[in-house]
């Protein structure tokens, strides 16, 4: 049966009033954008935050549907002075039928970890390793960090803004050596000028 006291048609006002309530000075800031409400937390803080809005009651986030990396080096056209990786996860209370997205920033741009809640839900497992995979960050805790998208010998972290558009390193086959060989990239880079082409009589301009 239904607990009565639990309001269920939430507003994002409301849901952030709740979560500020819940988290307190563990919380660096709770904000609504676009009908959502984003948290955002320091890495020292983010294991207990994160259980606490799992296992609190009028939060009660049971799911954990997506989780990734980001990095802020290039945003808003390179003015920006915060922390370069942060980890951002998004929460579903199916109980409650309310949503709430979370930001964690890593302490140390040359080297990003902040703590795996691998253990909280279960789903977090491929995604931490894709978020480690894709920008090199790290999750304290995750027992079995991997990569999982790119090759074994897979040097850097593409999604990195600093990684280059042609990778590092390209692959072949190798006939005589009879296996799989990797090179320095021999692509030149180049811009291209597309070309426009229009129909004749294009727009009804004669």
């Amino acid at each position: 049966m239904a607990d009565k006291s639990i309001d269920y048609a939430i507003t994002p006002a409301a849901l952030k009033d709740r979560i500020v309530s819940v988290l307190g000075e563990q919380a660096l800031n709770v904000a609504i954008a676009l009908g959502e409400v984003t948290v955002t937390v320091g890495p020292s803080e983010y294991l207990s935050v994160m259980k606490l809005l799992r296992d609190s009651e009028g939060c009660r986030f049971e799911q954990l549907l997506d989780l990734c990396g980001v990095d802020y080096s290039a945003y808003g056209d390179g003015i920006w002075e915060g922390a370069r990786y942060a980890v951002v996860s998004h929460l579903i209370s199916v109980s409650l039928n309310q949503r709430v997205r979370v930001r964690v920033f890593c302490a140390d741009d040359d080297f990003p970890v902040v703590p795996s809640v691998n253990e909280l839900w279960n789903s977090a497992n491929w995604y931490e390793r894709e978020a480690f995979d894709l920008y090199g960050i790290l999750f304290e805790g995750h027992t079995d960090l991997r990569r999982i998208l790119t090759d074994y010998g897979f040097i850097g972290h593409p999604f990195r803004k600093d990684f280059p558009l042609t990778g590092h390193v390209e692959m072949r086959y190798d006939a005589e050596r009879k296996r799989v060989i990797y090179e320095p990239v021999s692509i030149e880079p180049r811009d291209v000028t597309p070309r426009i082409i229009r129909e004749e009589n294009y727009g009804g301009v004669h």
